[in-house]
């Protein structure tokens, strides 16, 4: 399962590299991994539930989880991940600012 989500996380490259993705590490039925985002820097956990046929997402920092968003379809895993880890209203600006673009 932690291929089949870095082959949908590939997809979405930019995306995903945006957040500060890095050390990505297979568990049960998923991937784990961290990230630096705007609005959120910690670990999320991407888990496949089988009885529903969809996603689980959790954000986790230090050692507690602080959000989860259960049923993700696959199509908007990207999305949801991105909007809890990186998007913030300013994002064009943030982003200018950062890099002194």
């Amino acid at each position: 399962m932690a291929n089949y989500i870095m082959q949908i996380f590939r997809a979405y490259a930019m995306v995903v590299f945006s957040w500060g993705f890095n050390t990505p590490t297979a568990i049960a039925n998923g991937l784990r991994f961290k990230v630096q985002g705007f609005k959120f820097k910690g670990t999320v956990e991407v888990e496949y539930n089988e009885g529903t046929d969809l996603f689980d997402v959790r954000l986790i920092k230090n050692g507690k989880v602080v959000e989860t968003v259960e049923d993700v379809y696959l199509d908007s895993l990207v999305d949801v991940i991105d909007y809890r880890v990186e998007k913030v209203d300013n994002y064009k600006q943030k982003v200018e600012a950062e890099y002194s673009l």
